[in-house]
């Protein structure tokens, strides 16, 4: 008998990851192209160049295929994630009118002025893949929510007109939604020839990239909490309804039709500061690490490893992006003297990314009512036994992380499954799918430390939003 396979795209913010999975969610293959640097043509204005989008696709998924030794005849379905929060604009014939904005764009919280003639849709990256895989104007209600015109109840298209007026978005401009779970569209002969991908294969709808995320970590109940680890690092846990009025719980699609997610507030370039340590280094850093057959981030990690817990006090605020209603917060290092080194810095900024977690992960289960006993990490820096040992001690509970890190592949894939029958439920195919790997526990001197740092931490941006507010008036 032939086997099964199911595939998952994962687009995020620095690359696109292709992956196959069998039906037992074991990675078959992969393949990864990176994205390009953003244009910034402007301040606030934060652009995808060309049709990188796309490229970088087509690329990834013709390195995946040349690798697959199955019949591609048996992959069964393609689970469509991309990054969430962003937009394109697209001609007639369904290419791009103009450069892609990213998620970081200040033009997305501002409504839609039809300027660019040329434009006769606007859709979300998702929207934009699937008619580039399909020809299908469709795309997943789950990956539209701020800034569009949409009734988050009823997982549909508004109904109101004042909705279409507040965003500047005629429906007519809009593509159909479906649910996730649902076949969007199949694979033309044309995507197939830019991607290797077999014609006629199902590509089927998602959600948002951190809701597939929480799918494929198996973040479900009321008392887990997912941290996703990526360019925009946040937490998220299963939700029951969606909540109006919140601060700190922030209610999303799910991957699950008719079920929500909430997501905490975030750091907007979390990991994005640990790489960009990394590469303010320079390439004789990468030299030495290579010569000792190590990256660049092995080698910190080793020199962070002999750091003391808290760095000596050295401590790092995380506002490389700041939110635009405060863009006069900057990222800070505080606490500097003579015992600091390389590998201070670099756990000061893991540590401040678990911090920061740690306080927004607490808002979030106040403002719901409930109590978290699991944590799960995702994402690349959770590859790292220290990083993974810094939030359990942190956060003061077992921490675990997952056999396949690249989650939102595996969610993607997870909906593909329930597309193709494969599994009757969501809750099934997780059951299957998802494994545990790692599991690391609070250290007792570790806590106590942390414990005690944490609130001097949370003052930091109290003493120092003075001085940015008056320096921005200098620098913006």
């Amino acid at each position: 008998m032939s086997k099964k396979y199911l595939m998952g795209i994962d687009e995020g913010s620095q690359s696109a990851k292709i992956t196959i999975f069998d039906i037992e969610g074991n990675i078959v293959c992969e393949g990864k192209a990176p994205l390009r640097p953003y244009n910034l043509p402007k301040p606030g204005y934060v652009e995808h160049p060309d049709d990188d989008w796309w490229n970088a696709i087509c690329k990834a998924s013709r390195n995946c295929m040349e690798k697959f030794a199955g019949d591609p005849k048996d992959i069964v379905g393609i689970g469509l994630c991309t990054i969430r929060c962003c937009r394109a604009y697209l001609k007639e014939d369904g290419t791009l009118a103009q450069p892609a904005l990213s998620w970081m764009d200040i033009r997305l919280s501002q409504p839609y002025t039809h300027e660019n003639p040329d434009v006769k849709y606007i859709v979300a990256s998702s929207g934009y893949i699937t008619h580039r895989l399909t020809g299908e104007k469709k795309d997943t209600i789950a990956n539209y929510e701020y800034g569009w015109p949409v009734d988050v109840d009823n997982w549909k298209w508004s109904d109101d007109p004042e909705a279409y007026k507040a965003t500047g978005m005629p429906r007519e401009m809009l593509f159909d939604l479906v649910m996730p779970g649902d076949i969007l569209g199949y694979v033309t002969e044309e995507a197939a020839k830019a991607t290797g991908l077999p014609v006629g294969t199902p590509v089927v709808a998602t959600s948002n990239d951190k809701a597939v995320e929480g799918l494929g970590t198996g973040c479900m109940g009321d008392s887990t909490v997912c941290i996703s680890l990526g360019t925009y690092t946040s937490a998220m846990m299963e939700g029951k309804e969606n909540l109006k009025g919140t601060s700190y719980a922030w209610p999303k699609f799910s991957c699950m039709p008719n079920k929500y997610l909430y997501d905490s507030n975030g750091i907007r370039r979390g990991m994005w500061t640990v790489s960009w340590y990394r590469d303010i280094l320079g390439e004789g850093y990468a030299k030495l690490a290579k010569e000792q057959g190590m990256s660049p981030e092995e080698a910190l990690g080793r020199e962070a490893e002999k750091v003391p817990v808290g760095s000596d006090g050295l401590m790092t605020v995380l506002n490389w992006l700041a939110n635009v209603d405060a863009r006069y917060q900057k990222g800070i290092m505080i606490g500097f003297d003579g015992r600091h080194t390389r590998g201070h810095i670099y756990r000061s900024i893991l540590e401040a990314v678990a911090m920061t977690m740690k306080r927004h992960v607490t808002d979030m289960c106040n403002e719901v009512g409930t109590t978290i006993n699991k944590l799960i990490i995702t994402g690349g820096g959770s590859n790292s036994d220290l990083f993974m040992q810094i939030f359990a001690d942190v956060f003061d509970i077992p921490i675990v992380r997952n056999e396949v890190n690249g989650a939102a592949g595996l969610g993607s894939a997870i909906c593909a499954a329930v597309a193709a029958n494969v599994y009757d439920s969501f809750e099934s195919a997780v059951e299957h799918m998802v494994r545990i790997k790692d599991t690391f526990t609070p250290i007792a001197e570790n806590v106590e430390i942390y414990e005690k740092l944490l609130p001097v931490y949370s003052e930091i941006t109290g003493c120092t939003d003075p001085i940015l507010k008056k320096s921005y008036e200098i620098f913006d």
